[in-house]
């Protein structure tokens, strides 16, 4: 059987038509989704930061907030 393909816009819809606990249930998966995406993202995010550390001879751990920010800053500003 083949899957019918759907634009947004008819998902939207189709969403719509949903009754308020099929909504709820949509927005919660939907949720979770995006929880999982961010926490792969701050792990992502976080690995790259230490990996750009270690190239330049420093240690994030070891880092107070000040030399964070200041470090975060400098990559920010790098031609």
């Amino acid at each position: 059987m083949q899957t019918p393909q759907l634009t947004f816009e008819q998902v939207i819809e189709l969403v719509k038509q949903l009754p308020p606990v099929g909504k709820q249930a949509v927005l919660n998966m939907l949720s979770v989704e995006r929880d999982a995406w961010w926490e792969e993202t701050l792990t992502q995010g976080e690995q790259q930061i230490r990996r750009l550390c270690v190239e330049r001879g420093l240690d994030w751990d070891n880092m107070n907030e000040e030399e964070r920010e200041a470090f975060v800053d400098k990559l920010l500003h790098e031609d």
